[in-house]
């Protein structure tokens, strides 16, 4: 199984950025797929996450309004679609699958984590 993360760089405040996490190696279907982000000397968070089958999403509070999580089902892709861009948003993000949302929210014990990837928002 593998969770592959791409679209990271350097954007300016206020400009955008579309990451994607592709999944293979098995059937996601009933996964939750999330976003975690992990700033310089800060525990990992959950950013977002989406429901495979349903496509409903869940956003933590900071980036609600600015991020936009979506799924294409025959490319077995998610992506975050980050808008508004500010400086705090800089950190490596993670892409993850788990069966269970709690779980998944909760940042603990998820199935699948991709590696990260970089986004630098400078000011």
């Amino acid at each position: 199984v593998q969770l592959q993360a791409s679209g990271g760089g350097l954007v300016q405040a206020g400009g955008s950025l579309r990451l994607s996490c592709a999944a293979s190696g098995r059937t996601f279907s009933r996964y939750y797929m999330g976003w975690f982000r992990q700033a310089p000397g800060k525990e990992r968070e959950f950013v977002g996450g989406i429901s495979w089958i349903s496509a409903s999403t869940y956003y933590e509070d900071s980036v609600k309004g600015r991020f936009i999580i979506s799924r294409d089902y025959a490319k077995n892709t998610v992506y975050l679609q980050m808008n508004s861009l500010k400086p705090e948003d800089t950190a490596v993000y993670y892409c993850a699958a788990d069966s269970t949302l709690a779980v998944l929210i909760r940042g603990s014990g998820i199935d699948y984590w991709g590696k990260g990837t970089l986004v630098t928002v400078s000011s």
